[in-house]
């Protein structure tokens, strides 16, 4: 299969879960201006453009790992901090395009990649010792994720200039 609009079944369920929540995500973004992506209105430290780049970076590196697993997934630097801010020369519409390029690559990789395969987690202090996870469960995983963050950006949103995005 070479195109997730010829996937039908569970495969087709999950993608399409998925594509719904980044298209939240996506959502609260529009029309914004670089300044109000960076903006923190909240008492939170999280900026909807650092939204943007967290989610980013977590399906990337999840991806790495539900094909080559735990190995493959370290290799990719994590910017703990900065990863939910936007940096100086960041932009948006930068942002916004690299999660359409990773977003793309997780469709492509999901068309193919046998969900009943599982790698051993990385060894983390939230990770069940031993535990494994399948691509399914990752799958699962980014859902959450995304639809999390995108309940984040909903308030922020709202904070910056009063849209609602997902009510």
């Amino acid at each position: 299969m070479t195109s997730t609009e010829q996937l039908t079944g569970e495969r087709a369920d999950l993608l399409e879960t998925l594509r719904k929540h980044r298209g939240f995500l996506l959502h609260t973004v529009n029309g914004l201006t670089d300044e109000q992506a960076a903006a923190r209105p909240t008492a939170s430290e999280l900026c909807l453009g650092g939204l943007v780049k967290h989610v980013t970076n977590v399906e990337h590196r999840w991806m790495l790992f539900a094909v080559g697993g735990a190995e493959a997934m370290e290799r990719a630097e994590v910017d703990w901090v900065g990863q939910f801010r936007m940096a100086p020369g960041e932009t948006l519409a930068g942002l916004v395009e690299r999660f359409q390029e990773v977003a793309d690559h997780t469709d492509e990789l999901l068309t193919a990649l046998d969900l009943d395969v599982a790698h051993p987690l990385p060894q983390a202090p939230w990770f069940e010792p031993g535990a494994s996870w399948t691509v399914r469960r990752v799958l699962l995983h980014l859902i959450a994720e995304t639809s999390q963050h995108a309940g984040h950006a909903d308030i922020l949103r709202e904070s910056i200039d009063g849209a609602r995005t997902m009510g």
